[in-house]
């Protein structure tokens, strides 16, 4: 495939290695969720993909279920990129988005549209008081939470009814992968909010309950660096040894991968 005849922003959306992803920015994802809340169309799914989400995909068949679910799927790793890149997809560093940078953007504009938000996930006390942050940014913001440690077996229906009765447009599922997506695909058709979002640890970090990545690290890809020094003990495997399969993979299987890209219309 010739890379050359895609400018900046013709690359809409990607499908390599068994994955599909839509490289939008900020203001696009954000003006989407816009557009489904208008025509408060249900359950519209943006997910992401960062290197453990794509490693788990290829593994576990009940994550590569909920992102066939997915109406979007940003980039939420600049190893995705990397990979991405060796496959012959002409990403760039600035086709990815990630929750630090991008959950202020969204729920100031949650504020400003009068957006209702629902927040599950973290441990009980910490989405709270990062929600409190946000309401002290964004006068007026609706936002209300609940911890991410129930049994997603017995507690989930307590859970669901809360949901229910806020009635969201957006609704964050912060529980890590893969429970977080599990938990969307098991409950998909119980959720009657516009947009639903997994978030992984996103309010942890504006709650001050974990280091929040310098940005200058951000804007050079490297966060993974910052949660690795942080929590060695959890995430080596993850970031030391994972990428490696998937290089394997993609070494073993690039005769055989199809590249999708899709130019706006």
């Amino acid at each position: 495939m010739n890379t050359n005849k895609f400018s900046r922003c013709s690359i809409k959306r990607a499908a390599f290695l068994k994955i599909t992803v839509h490289p939008l920015t900020i203001s696009e994802l954000n003006d989407f969720i816009a557009q489904v809340c208008t025509a408060n169309q249900r359950r519209c799914i943006i997910a992401n993909h960062n290197l453990h989400s794509v490693y788990l995909t290829q593994r576990d068949k009940a994550m590569a279920s909920f992102y066939a679910l997915a109406d979007r799927i940003h980039v939420d790793g600049m190893g995705v990129v990397l990979l991405a890149r060796l496959a012959g997809v002409p990403l760039e560093m600035w086709m990815r988005v990630t929750y630090v940078d991008w959950l202020p953007h969204l729920l100031a504009r949650a504020a400003k549209e009068g957006w209702r938000a629902f927040y599950l996930g973290s441990k009980p006390g910490v989405a709270e008081r990062g929600a409190e942050n946000f309401r002290q940014m964004f006068p007026g913001l609706q936002l209300a939470t609940h911890h991410g440690y129930f049994d997603t077996i017995s507690g989930s229906g307590n859970i669901l009814s809360l949901i229910d009765k806020y009635q969201p447009n957006i609704l964050f599922v912060g529980m890590g992968m893969p429970r977080q997506e599990q938990w969307i695909a098991e409950n998909y058709h119980q959720l009657s909010s516009n947009v639903i979002l997994t978030a992984g640890a996103a309010m942890d970090y504006f709650a001050g309950a974990a280091a929040k990545p310098p940005r200058w690290m951000g804007r050079l890809g490297l966060e993974w660096a910052c949660r690795l020094s942080a929590e060695p003990v959890r995430l080596w495997k993850r970031y030391l040894v994972e990428p490696w399969s998937l290089l394997y993979l993609l070494l073993h299987e690039r005769g055989s991968v199809q590249i999708d890209v899709v130019e706006p219309v």
